[in-house]
Order: C-alpha cells, then structure tokens, then sequence
C-alpha cells in the first residue's frame, strides 16, 4: 500500500519525503521492522520508541512516523529518509492500521463489552448464544482470541494492541465472521488501541475501583472517562442499571441509545426468582411476554448480572429466547469458577478475581453452599494499584475461613513488599493466614490441609499459564501444577 494511502483520515501531520512509497508493513516494534516498512515510534509507559530509530533502519524502515514531543534532535536520520511528525502516534498508528488492514471491522458486526468485572464471562456468553444461532463468531479478549472454535492466538493483553487488533480483525472478515465480540478495557480505550474500529453495540458491566496506577489510570475520573469513550464510540448500548455509575454513563453518551438490565432497580430486563446452588444459578426474565427460565453453570449473583447482559443484545439482535437457553446452559469459561478434577475428593477452584470486589463476591458464593472450611490462596499484581493490597487481605481475613497470601504477578517489585501491604489488611481481621511466597508451595500447603468438605480457592490468576517475576514470564499453569501435587500425596 502507497504511504499516502496509509495516512488517509490522519490528522495534524507532517511529512518530509516521498508518499508514493510502497509500504510492505507496519510495524511499532523495531525487532519486528522488516525490509520496506513503516516504523511508527511510540512513547510507552517503560519504553520509547523514539530511541529504537537505529533499529528500525537497519532492519529496513523506508519511513518512519515520529512524534512531536519527542526529543528530534537526538535522532539522527539518512538524508533521503520519509519521516512523517505528528503530535499524537498512538491515534496515528491506530489509524493506520485500521488503513492497512482496509477496514475490516466494517465487514462484520461489532460488540464491545467493558466494565470493571465480567467483561470475559460476558463476552463468552454472547459468543455461545449467537453460535446456538447458527452466526459464526469471532473472539477477542483476555483469554485468547478466536474463530468460532479454532482459537487463532494466546492473548498478552486483554485489548491488542491497534495493529494486532486490525491483524485479527481482517483475519475474523477473511474468514466471513458475522459477529465479533470483544472485551475492551479502560487502558485501551485511554490509549486508543480501538480508534477507527467499527462497534455496532456496547455493554457496561459495572465499575469499581481498580487499575488506578502510575501505569493505568491516574484517578477513578480518568478510569470512568476512558470507559465512556467506548459508548461515544457506537450507536446502541446495554448498561447494568443496578451499577451506581449507569445513570452518569448514560448521561454522558446521549448519542447512544441505551437499554438497561438489572436485578434490583427498574429497567429494561429485570432477573427475577433467582436460585443459587454450588454449581449453578437460574433466574426468570420476561421475553416476547412471556417468563422465561435461565440456567447458568456458573454459581453467584454476578454471574446473573453477566447473563442479563448477554440476553440483552441477544434480544436486540433477534434471538430465539430457546436459543438463549442452550447457549447460556453449556457455557464454560476457563478460570472463572473452574473447578479441577481430581480422585482425591478434594475440591479446588481457579478463579481470576483479582480485586477486593471479585473476591468478595466469590468468597460469598462459595460460603453459601461449603460444607466445611475456605481455604484461600492469592496474592496482589506487582506494578499496579496498590491500594486494593490491604482491600484484598481485609476481604479474605473477613471471609476465608484460612487464608495463605503468597505471590500472584510480582513483575518488577519485590513479592515480600506486596505481600506486607496485604497483611495491612488482613490483621485488621481475625482471619487466620500464613505466608508463603512461593506460589507453588503455598498451593501444595493448601492441599495438603483441605479435607473433603473443604474447599480450595487458587484466586487471581485463573486462565493465565505464567506467571511474571522480576519482567520475566515463567510456565505457571494452576490447573498442572495442583494435579502434580495430587499425584504426589
């Protein structure tokens, strides 16, 4: 593609050279440049692109788009380079890619579901309830990424990145999806990994705080504002009515037409008659005027709310209400409530909850139906919102009957440090705790305590199979690692 085609819809830009030039690629990682690309140079969080120019070109950039504010002066350039200025290269290359890619979010139906919670459960549930609709489906999100069942990429993130994002969407149109959903994060929207992509609807789960850091959001302000973008983005929209943030959401994004699902405050679809058990929920909701029953094999109140949430666009795209049924019913989602099958007898849960929320709400579902001891294991991210450390011990001393705080994600801080910031929480408590660093030790101590009327909870990492100590990611699949131990009891 001819470089000025790539810079169609590109605003406030500069350029010195030659747009005629054939453009092979696109690339905003210099390891990745190859011989006849565009590098766009982006000012990261931990890198900056600007000072990666010298790679770029000596693997074989042709053109190079830099930003403004970077230090120019620095970089020395051939002399017959195209170099194009703009003041924002994360919105151009957003665009571009979008470009490069021919736009192919057009091709297909879009559904972006954001929130603070669900986001993962939600989007798999809309995914299954179509597919019972005879719709192929594609699927992004913090899982891994798929094409009805053939999953095309593990995920490193839980939006892509704008390139990646366009790569997999003309990927899902070449393969004539008819519907893509996708989990859309604050931290996406705020750095505009999704501008240019074509949503045709938008689901609002709830909001409550999290990922306010130095590398996330600045302020809970800056994490709701980021959200909206995504409702400022498409025409229709379905917003949890039951969240204290609805009514400002919807307030906000007056060009988008809204409906409303809910359990406790009026709305478009009220959940009514709820039943709990230890492996599942059911609900009754009015469709076509009539009650209908809803079964999901996932236990708790918030896998209601996710449920409403999924039958809401279902409704709005058409769906047989017997079709929302089989797709609701045979969902599974991995690390969320996933149990691990053993012939010890023993039951252990993997789930993601991740913040003082999450866990809240998990512990609580499990409580109404364990038999004997919780016994839960978790620790905090490292490099993200450390207020929520003490929230999470406070949340397991107040509701586990033992806890063992170890290490989750540390990245680049030190596991000790995050650990003494959960225990702020946790002697607030009576709760009963040890800590163990070592995340695989702390899972063997859980093991080998439990009894058969327990119940294990490995909290925070779920579906994740690594784990981050010190920048470097390590093989650290859960589901692997409790049956080693069981073989070895």
């Amino acid at each position: 593609m001819k470089l000025k085609e790539l810079l169609t819809g590109i605003e406030n830009f500069k350029i010195k050279g030659d747009q005629e030039l054939e453009i092979k690629g696109v690339e905003s990682n210099s390891k990745n440049v190859k011989q006849g690309s565009l590098f766009v140079a982006i000012k990261g969080y931990d890198f900056d692109g600007h000072q990666f120019v010298d790679e770029a070109i000596q693997n074989g950039a042709i053109a190079l788009m830099l930003d403004i504010s970077a230090d120019l002066k620095s970089i020395k350039l051939p002399k017959d380079m195209t170099v194009i200025l703009t003041d924002n290269t994360r919105i151009a290359l957003a665009k571009i890619a979008c470009n490069f890619y021919k736009n192919p979010s057009h091709h297909f139906k879009l559904i972006g579901v954001t929130g603070t919670k669900g986001k993962t459960t939600t989007t798999y549930m809309i995914k299954s309830i179509l597919e019972k609709a005879g719709y192929k489906v594609g699927l992004i999100g913090t899982i891994a990424n798929y094409i009805g069942e053939d999953m095309i990429s593990q995920s490193h993130r839980t939006t892509p990145e704008s390139l990646e994002l366009q790569e997999l969407f003309y990927k899902m149109a070449v393969q004539k999806v008819d519907y893509v959903v996708m989990e859309v994060s604050s931290q996406s929207l705020k750095l505009h990994r999704v501008d240019g992509s074509n949503f045709n609807m938008a689901v609002f789960t709830n909001f409550s705080k999290d990922h306010i850091s130095l590398k996330e959001h600045s302020d809970m302000d800056d994490y709701f504002n980021s959200k909206l973008k995504l409702f400022q983005m498409c025409p229709k929209g379905f917003v949890n009515a039951d969240d204290f943030k609805c009514e400002r959401l919807m307030y906000y994004a007056k060009n988008c037409d809204m409906k409303t699902y809910s359990v406790d405050n009026g709305s478009n679809l009220i959940a009514k008659d709820i039943t709990i058990t230890n492996s599942s929920v059911d609900f009754k909701v009015k469709l076509a005027q009539k009650n209908e029953r809803m079964k999901v094999n996932i236990p708790g109140r918030y896998s209601v709310y996710n449920a409403l949430a999924a039958i809401s666009v279902a409704i709005s795209l058409g769906v047989d209400s017997e079709k929302i049924k089989e797709g609701l019913l045979e969902i599974v989602i991995p690390g969320r409530n996933e149990l691990v099958p053993n012939d010890k007898d023993l039951t252990i849960m993997i789930d993601y909850a991740h913040t003082a929320e999450s866990l809240e709400n998990l512990l609580n579902s499990v409580k109404a139906y364990t038999q004997g001891r919780i016994i839960c294991v978790f620790g905090c991210g490292g490099d993200r919102d450390k207020e929520k450390r003490p929230e999470m011990g406070e949340v397991a001393g107040r509701l586990a009957d033992f806890s063992i705080i170890t290490t989750d994600n540390p990245r680049t801080e030190k596991p000790e440090d995050i650990i003494a910031d959960i225990e702020k929480g946790i002697e607030k408590t009576k709760g009963n705790y040890k800590v163990i660093i070592d995340r695989r030790e702390a899972i063997k101590a859980a093991i080998h305590m439990a009894n058969k009327r327990d119940i294990i909870i490995l909290a925070g990492k779920g579906h994740e199979i690594d784990q981050e100590i010190d920048g470097v990611k390590n093989e650290f699949d859960e589901r692997k690692i409790v049956k080693e131990i069981l073989k070895n009891k």
